[in-house]
């Protein structure tokens, strides 16, 4: 073997364990349950989370008092269990008062990528215009739609379809906040 082959093995080896030994996991403190069912979590223990948080938003279940909410078929109205939801959406928010949110509307697999493109996007600003209601800065609240671009359950039963039908809340600290936004 040549030297500058066994150089550039050398070398390679000991750049990844170098790299690997930065990488270790961060403990996430214990925060409780964070089911649909669960009650809103403490404010003191919401403002002491690790703000590193998953790409997947609300949906990974990994945000303390930050829930995805879920829609009847073809439907964007808001159910009483939905509001409740974004009720404790909202006070995540005032507990955060530099973060925004995504609010990502998205369906199931049924119907055109057009036609689930405008049920999204009427899903993410229903969800947008109640959280408003709410007493929520607009500018904190930013929609995107997915329409059936990023199913959470690929499967093709209702059960899967009903997952599938939300609208997931992504903590974007990019969101210009205004002074206002902070009283």
């Amino acid at each position: 073997m040549s030297k500058f082959l066994r150089f550039s093995l050398l070398a390679a080896a000991a750049l990844s364990l170098i790299t690997s030994a930065g990488c270790a996991h961060k403990q996430k403190p214990d925060i409780g349950n964070t089911s649909a069912d669960a009650t809103v979590v403490s404010p003191d223990k919401i403002k002491n989370v690790d703000m590193d948080f998953a790409l997947e938003g609300s949906d990974s279940g990994q945000i303390a008092g930050l829930f995805t909410v879920h829609f009847d078929y073809d439907k964007s109205n808001l159910t009483d269990e939905t509001r409740d939801l974004l009720s404790k959406n909202a006070e995540w928010l005032k507990q955060h008062p530099n973060e925004g949110l995504e609010i990502q509307g998205h369906c199931d697999r049924h119907g055109s990528a057009e036609y689930n493109l405008a049920l999204g996007e009427r899903r993410a600003k229903i969800v947008k215009q109640y959280m408003v209601n709410l007493g929520v800065p607009a500018d904190r609240l930013k929609t995107m739609t997915y329409g059936k671009e990023k199913l959470i359950d690929s499967g093709e039963t209702e059960e899967a379809d009903s997952k599938n039908r939300r609208a997931n809340f992504k903590p974007n600290p990019s969101t210009p906040v205004s002074p206002l936004s902070q009283r």
